[in-house]
């Protein structure tokens, strides 16, 4: 197996995330120990902001640091458990609601790709970027 980091970097539909990552100096913490539950938005996701918004990010590290821990929960949360919470509190410190009718959904992103098993913990592919409440 492999990391977090280098499983979404092999899967070649992550750069901007894998781009965003080593812009915020993650990439340690995400091929460190662990375990971590990722929500990763894909490519797609983050081609649905609007323009100019990844290039802002890039450029402003401490809010990208605070976007990409949003999308991270300490320990590894795969789908059976994920279906039966309703809230997880995320490393950036607020929460992510769940909501498990039919697919899984996090906050208004659908799950299209779950129980990506990594050494430090698992990916969850999402559909469109989580974005901070407060």
């Amino acid at each position: 197996m492999s990391t977090i980091l280098k499983n979404a970097d092999n899967a070649g539909t992550f750069t901007t995330l894998i781009a965003a990552v080593k812009a915020a100096g993650l990439t340690e913490t995400l091929n460190g120990k662990g375990p971590y539950t990722v929500f990763a938005p894909n490519d797609a996701a983050f081609a649905k902001l609007p323009k100019g918004t990844v290039e802002s990010l890039l450029a402003d590290v401490p809010r990208l640091k605070q976007l990409l821990t949003y999308h991270v929960v300490a320990g590894d949360v795969r789908t059976p458990d994920v279906r039966k919470l309703k809230d997880m509190k995320t490393v950036e410190g607020q929460n992510l609601h769940i909501h498990a009718n039919g697919g899984v959904k996090v906050n208004d992103s659908n799950v299209i790709g779950a129980d990506i098993v990594s050494d430090n913990g698992v990916i969850h592919v999402i559909d469109t970027v989580l974005t901070l409440t407060k």
